[in-house]
């Protein structure tokens, strides 16, 4: 038998994800089979920038194919903090979204903890959205985003709304306390969201929605959190008491209430 592999990165997941050779070993969910149809679907698109499901193994764990490259995890490194690979996960979004659009995704059932509020409703949209991509849930190759993993989240809804979130953690959305946790170095943070602006092919209508969306998101930041922490969830328990419980995202909405203004400005 082939020794595992722990790969690090994560909250929800963290200690329970494994390498085997060509594939990765993850814990299953309520909502896996919708997901590994999704994701087979979509590769039969010819999109290429997530893991191909192999199956569930008899242990109860799901498998799936191991994207080769880097994946950046706090302390993130100077690499995956330069302007062209925060552009490339937006072009691969977008490219993401494309093909989702393509995909029926009839019958199947879904995580609402991360999802669009507006992903059920006339005004949402029926697009499959990742709802988590965060650096530690992206593979690079020199520099530039090949893969999204981990789609426990993922969710119908709008491409918009699954773009601030990248946004958010990516940019990152946060004030100098917050960031500089992460390993962030200072940024002009207005001219990177024009980054994912332009990288993702956004028109004006679309920029106006991502910066309201934004806000909305930053607004209800930590709700999230706080749902698994009272549901007793030892993985967020452990960095919400660490972190200060609800301080961090408190401290954020504060930032944003002060700096919003300039992120509008810089994609009038």
């Amino acid at each position: 038998m082939t020794d595992e592999e722990q790969l690090s990165g994560g909250i929800a997941n963290a200690g329970g994800v494994t390498r085997v050779g060509p594939h990765v070993l993850r814990p299953v969910n309520a909502h896996s089979a919708s997901i590994h149809r999704f994701l087979t679907a979509l590769r039969a698109t010819g999109f290429d920038g997530a893991s191909r499901p192999i199956g569930i193994d008899p242990d109860g764990r799901e498998r799936l194919e191991f994207i080769p490259g880097d994946v950046a995890i706090p302390p993130y490194p100077d690499w995956v903090q330069h302007d062209g690979a925060l552009a490339s996960v937006a072009q691969l979004m977008r490219r993401f979204h494309d093909a989702s659009r393509t995909v029926d995704v009839g019958g199947s059932t879904w995580s609402d903890e991360m999802a669009d509020p507006a992903g059920g409703s006339p005004a949402g949209g029926s697009v499959v959205c990742h709802n988590d991509v965060c650096l530690e849930n992206v593979v690079f190759e020199n520099g530039a985003a090949v893969g999204l993993l981990d789609f426990d989240f993922a969710a119908p809804g709008r491409p918009i709304y699954d773009l601030a979130q990248m946004a958010r953690m990516c940019i990152p959305l946060d004030d100098d306390v917050n960031a500089a946790r992460f390993g962030w170095r200072p940024a002009d943070r207005p001219a990177r969201l024009r980054v994912v602006a332009d990288a993702y092919g956004l028109d004006r209508g679309g920029r106006d929605e991502l910066v309201e969306i934004v806000s909305m998101s930053i607004a209800r930041s930590g709700e999230f959190v706080r749902r698994r922490v009272e549901a007793g969830d030892p993985n967020f328990t452990k960095i919400w008491n660490e972190n200060g419980g609800m301080a961090p995202f408190d401290r954020r909405r504060r930032w944003w209430g002060e700096h919003g203004d300039a992120f509008a400005l810089a994609l009038a």
